[in-house]
């Protein structure tokens, strides 16, 4: 899955936040329903706009963006 096609941000939207393209749906949003309990099938209900790869390319986008943090040790 290649969340690029999917997923876009644009500083006039939502304030630059990655949303689904053509949404002001945000992959926060649909990261916290799903961390919240909502399934794939809730959120697809209540919001018509957003497809189930929408919802894949979402969690594949988060994904990268965890790999990405370092974590370096902190002395004191």
């Amino acid at each position: 899955m290649e969340w690029r096609e999917r997923i876009a941000g644009d500083p006039k939207v939502l304030m630059g936040k990655p949303v689904i393209k053509g949404t002001r749906i945000s992959v926060e949003l649909i990261i916290d329903l799903l961390a919240n309990g909502w399934s794939h099938g809730e959120i697809l209900r209540n919001y018509p706009h957003v497809s189930a790869e929408d919802i894949a390319a979402c969690l594949h986008y988060a994904n990268d963006m965890v790999k990405d943090i370092k974590e370096y040790p902190v002395t004191i």
